[in-house]
């Protein structure tokens, strides 16, 4: 039985064709020399640093048949570049309720078959090797969220990365976020666990013997009003302030995975009625459980309700730090992924090093629409004494900018009380983000590849952003702690470029022959130039 394809629109040239197999799908191919790439992702980040794993197969004819359990899989023509795409629209597969492979790769029938495994498979054919790979990636997730100016790609504050939990919110502490957030640039205000009535299992003002909710929300009908004593207002005044300086507004909220989420209709009347009647059109959404598939199935329609009842204005943060959660490519029509908790606090040990911050991204960013990502700056300036004082890689030790700049190509998640910013830090960041905001939709219209070498501490990397029809772009390069001022960039695979100019960061930048050279005098610090055909 053949599966019932269908065509998706897509702004990019490649086609895409989502495969909804009735059974396996068999897939020649004519090459002599395949390249078969298999891409695999991590999640429950709160237990895993490394995130992207790729593996390259160079098969022989009588190689023996074997299964692939993988979001994504590239078949190519090893002398030409030219290649399918292969993404499931689906947890990971460690994180689905039915384990099953998705692929079998039989070189000696010269094919790959796609293995029904009740989750849609994308088909997307590329030219160009490893920088085709990365665009059909792209296109495969912007077809199913395109990017908006002024609704994607924003720099969100969030005051649980400090540490404190929700032990300061209240009306007069976002108030004075609002105020600091206008100040250095923030477009959007984001309260975390702590807004609502209700006290969460992570909650810092919990009682002595009182344990807190992290599923089961709906057993309380008050849990998810706005706390009294808290915001005695309401939510209203904060929200307003907010709009008032030209900021949104955002809120965490923890959908009830309690009995196969039977509540969801609950969760999207609650959340559709926060974003008419108060404007919110942000939402983080944690404590997500997707352990079965009437749950998923449950899930998908508090997404597509919130999407229709919004028409699309309302973006959602789905937190793959722990739990089995939907992932990367689980939902990618909703918004952006929320990567990771790191924190710069007391007995904790997944403290935040900015080089891990900017290897995750480089690394994801392979697979994974850089624009999805929300990936997090902390403040430099706190608790110092947690990192050894010898420390070269510790947050102190980098230009402050440098530390805003690592996540300028994701979607900026501030994570941390935006008014405990030393005066120097907003100093330095504000500047930068100013000229972010003229270049990110620019940025993120493009296709966005990792370049250099993976980030380690001590390489030469970054990322370019290159339009589509290849005449224009930016290139974002980072030296980190390594002896050599220089780098050499060949544009060619990328776009045709004949001028740089420099939008920030330290240095020099200028083009021959194709070649982009970069130096930068000091270490861990970068430079941010425009590429003009």
């Amino acid at each position: 039985m053949k599966p019932r394809l269908i065509t998706l629109a897509l702004a990019a040239a490649s086609a895409v064709t989502l495969s909804l197999n009735a059974a396996d799908e068999m897939v020649p191919w004519k090459c002599e020399h395949p390249r078969v790439t298999v891409v695999r992702l991590q999640d429950r980040t709160d237990q895993h640093n490394e995130l992207y794993f790729e593996t390259e197969y160079l098969l022989l004819r009588n190689e023996a048949p074997f299964d692939v359990s993988a979001p994504a899989i590239f078949v190519e023509d090893s002398m030409t570049g030219e290649g399918t795409a292969y993404f499931r629209v689906a947890p990971l597969p460690d994180s689905r309720p039915v384990k099953a492979p998705d692929f079998r790769v039989e070189a000696g029938r010269r094919r790959l078959v796609i293995r029904d495994t009740g989750y849609p498979c994308v088909k997307m054919p590329y030219t160009g090797g490893k920088v085709g790979r990365i665009r059909a990636a792209t296109d495969f997730q912007r077809a199913r969220r395109a990017y908006v100016s002024g609704r994607d790609g924003q720099f969100l504050t969030n005051t649980w990365g400090d540490g404190n939990r929700d032990a300061c919110i209240n009306e007069a502490f976002l108030m004075r976020e609002v105020a600091a957030g206008a100040e250095l640039g923030v477009d959007v205000i984001q309260i975390d666990d702590g807004w609502q009535k209700g006290r969460s299992a992570n909650s810092a003002k919990l009682k002595k013997g009182e344990k807190g909710s992290w599923s089961s929300f709906w057993h309380d009908p008050e849990f998810w009003k706005a706390d009294p004593e808290r915001f005695p207002h309401g939510l209203e005044p904060v929200v307003g302030a907010a709009r008032a300086k030209g900021m949104k507004f955002g809120l965490w909220y923890g959908p009830d995975s309690s009995n196969e989420a039977e509540h969801w209709e609950k969760d999207l009347k609650l959340l559709l009625g926060l974003h008419k009647d108060l404007g919110i059109d942000y939402f983080k959404l944690d404590s997500i459980r997707s352990e079965s598939p009437l749950t998923l199935q449950r899930q998908q329609k508090l997404m597509d309700g919130l999407l229709a009842g919004s028409q699309g204005r309302i973006t959602v943060d789905l937190d793959v730090t722990a739990q089995i959660r939907p992932g990367y490519y689980g939902f990618p029509e909703v918004g952006p992924v929320f990567v990771e908790n790191r924190y710069i606090r007391k007995n904790d040990s997944r403290l935040w090093w900015p080089h891990f911050t900017l290897r995750n991204l480089w690394s994801l960013a392979h697979a994974v629409d850089p624009a999805r990502l929300r990936m997090e700056v902390l403040n430099p300036d706190r608790l110092g004494e947690l990192y050894p004082a010898d420390d070269p890689l510790a947050p102190a030790k980098w230009p402050k900018d440098t530390l805003f700049a690592a996540v300028m190509f994701a979607s900026p998640l501030g994570w941390f009380e935006i008014q405990n910013l030393t005066p120097e830090t907003v100093a330095a960041w504000k500047p930068l983000v100013a000229t972010w905001k003229k270049y990110r939709d620019e940025v993120h219209a493009g296709y966005i590849y990792p370049v250099g070498c993976k980030p380690d501490g001590f390489a030469w990397t970054g990322f370019v952003s290159a339009a589509k029809d290849g005449r224009s772009g930016t290139a974002l390069i980072f030296r980190e702690l390594n002896e050599r001022e220089t780098y050499t960039l060949d544009l060619s695979p990328y776009l045709t470029a004949g001028t740089a100019e420099i939008l920030a960061g330290r240095g020099t930048a200028t083009i021959k022959d194709g070649r982009l050279s970069v130096q930068i005098p000091a270490k861990h610090d970068f430079i941010w130039v425009k590429l003009n055909h």
